[in-house]
Order: C-alpha cells, then structure tokens, then sequence
C-alpha cells in the first residue's frame, strides 16, 4: 500500500503531538528549544541519506511510498526525520518530569566509555562497509565531543534513559519498515547481522540521531538560561 510510510510517520507523532499539552511536561512550550534542534539535525541526516542513495546502502520500496520526492528522498523519508527526533525529545522530556532524579548520572562516563570503545571496534570490524563505518564515526565524534569537551551541561544520564525507553517503539517502527519493507538495505555496506529484521547498526544510527538533537535541545535551553540569569 502506497500510503504504508506515511501511515508510519503518522503514528510516531500522533500520541506525542496530542500529549504535548499535558499540564506536567507542558512540552509545546519547548517547541522553540525543541524545532531548531530537529531541523538542524534532519538537514545534516538528510545529507547523509542522500549519500547512502547514491551509494546504494539503502533504497525504498516503491510498493509502499506515494512517490513525492524533494532531491531524490521520499517525503515520507524526509517526514521521519521531523517525526522521530520529536518523539523521542519527548519521551526525554516526559522522564524528566516524571522521574527528575538523576542518582545514576555518576554512571553516564562509564557507559559513554564503553560505547566510545564499541565504536572504535565496529570501525575496525566493518572499516569497508559504508553504513557501518559513517554511522559509527558520527556517533564517535558525537558522543566524544558531548562527554569530553561539552562541560557547560551534562544530560546523558538523562539521554540514556530516554534512549532505553525509545527502544520500544523503535523496535516497533523500524520493525515494520526492515520487515516488510518500507527501507531496503545493501548488506554488503553493513556487519549483515540483524535483530529480527532490523540491521544492528540501526540501534546506534538511532542513538546518534537522538544524541545530536538532545544536544542540540539543551543548548538551545541553556543559552536562554544564561541569558536570562546575566538580565
């Protein structure tokens, strides 16, 4: 069915779209914090899935698009970088309400550490696959920079519990489209193991696209935060 991707991105924001006005997390009163960081991210990505069409990484299922493209993209491609980053902004943010202690923040180093360590070896295990070396560069320049050089605010406690949570529907989504499929990969451009059908990189090509727009997110807040302590 032609209408299967748009349908997708439907769901991924309908409950959080409708919800943002819930009393507690009030989070469409962060859309100005929340939509730069979502366009600046989503222009960056589309870069990068421009790139991987023209390298034959990955490709869409005719069958299940409406055939509208902006730069050679389906807009139901170019919607879920729109879709996604804001659902998952706001689960970051609906855990921060509910649950804003942060007793394990200690422990954020030590995972970014490891996850900095997997990357360096999925850099050496799939150094001629391109998926698997530009998705493990990013989220290594990212997460390096985020944990090492950004000491004006620290969140990946916070980012890592969002990220857990985000893995449900992550699961859903992109199950659906690596199963039926919407999105078709090359596996020679990837490790070729999969977690039912959705390729292992997937899981940290989520990470990094959250990472950057969460980044992103709490810079906007933070620079509004000082300026508002300096008035």
């Amino acid at each position: 069915m032609n209408y299967t991707y748009l349908l997708i991105n439907i769901a991924v924001i309908f409950f959080p779209l409708v919800l943002s006005f819930d009393k507690k997390v009030h989070f469409f009163s962060k859309w100005k914090f929340v939509l730069p960081a979502i366009f600046i991210t989503g222009g960056f990505f589309l870069i990068w899935d421009l790139l991987f069409v023209k390298l034959n990484v990955w490709s869409f299922n005719p069958d299940y698009i409406l055939g509208l493209k902006f730069l050679g993209l389906p807009l139901e491609e170019i919607l879920f970088f729109l879709t996604v980053p804001y659902a998952c902004i706001f689960i970051y943010e609906c855990l921060n309400a509910y649950f804003p202690k942060d007793s394990l923040q200690k422990y954020s180093f030590s995972v970014s550490n490891l996850l900095l360590g997997l990357c360096i070896a999925m850099l050496f295990l799939g150094y001629n696959r391109w998926y698997t070396v530009i998705n493990f560069g990013f989220l290594f320049l990212v997460l390096g920079y985020v944990e090492y050089a950004n000491i004006e605010f620290r969140f990946m406690y916070k980012f890592y519990r969002a990220y857990v949570v985000a893995l449900i529907p992550f699961y859903i989504v992109n199950g659906f489209l690596t199963a039926i499929p919407v999105v078709m990969y090359n596996n020679n451009e990837n490790l070729g193991f999969r977690v039912g059908s959705i390729p292992f990189e997937d899981h940290f090509y989520l990470m990094g696209l959250l990472l950057l727009n969460v980044y992103l997110y709490e810079f906007f807040k933070n620079r509004v935060a000082i300026k508002t302590k300096v008035a």
